[in-house]
């Protein structure tokens, strides 16, 4: 019986691990998407937050740079206030670098600017957009050896892509700056 028991407990343990490290956990992508419009404006005006070349296609998810990511995405949800395009422009979706305001992907981009500036890679840093309740949203994904983790204006907490509520539809391909990939997985966790 604690024979059987014990097999039990590390069973569940290691299904546990597997969440957290395996496949599941990583954005599997299915050929090209649209890019939100706005995005081909604002990557004119700032290409350098538009580019994701680079080598480097996972980054070691190691205590410092997990502890870099919670700190920017708390930084920048705190520093910043939501305030929609169309109320801040009169226009409905411009995607800019917020100084003091912005919506969901204005958020996403400064935190993608500010992990830069740390010297993350850009290929791991891939705007995402995805729906919730059909509505519209935009976060960053950092593509990490423990799977892709979203950065959000809705939350301080770094979550797993694949353990939100959201409906994920495309992000920045990682080897064609510019492009979009349509990200195959996309049922929500329910």
């Amino acid at each position: 019986m604690i024979r059987s028991a014990a097999l039990f407990t590390m069973a569940i343990l290691l299904a546990a691990c597997s969440q957290t490290t395996g496949t599941e956990t990583t954005m599997t992508t299915r050929g090209y998407a649209f890019a939100p419009a706005a995005f081909y404006k604002f990557c004119a005006r700032d290409p350098s937050l538009c580019s994701t070349r680079g080598k480097v296609k996972v980054v070691e998810l190691t205590p410092r740079r997990k502890a870099e990511l919670e700190s920017v995405n708390k930084a920048v949800n705190r520093r910043i206030r939501e305030r929609s395009d169309k109320a801040a422009t009169g226009r409905a979706d411009v995607w800019g670098r917020p100084a003091s305001e912005g919506d969901c992907e204005d958020f996403a981009i400064l935190k993608k600017a500010e992990l830069l500036k740390r010297g993350w890679p850009a290929s791991t840093l891939l705007l995402t957009v995805a729906t919730l309740r059909g509505q519209g949203h935009t976060v960053l994904t950092v593509r990490t050896d423990r799977g892709d983790l979203v950065l959000d204006n809705r939350t301080g907490a770094i979550k797993d892509w694949s353990r939100t509520s959201y409906r994920y539809f495309a992000r920045q391909s990682q080897s064609d700056s510019g492009k979009w990939m349509r990200i195959r997985s996309s049922a929500p966790v329910s």
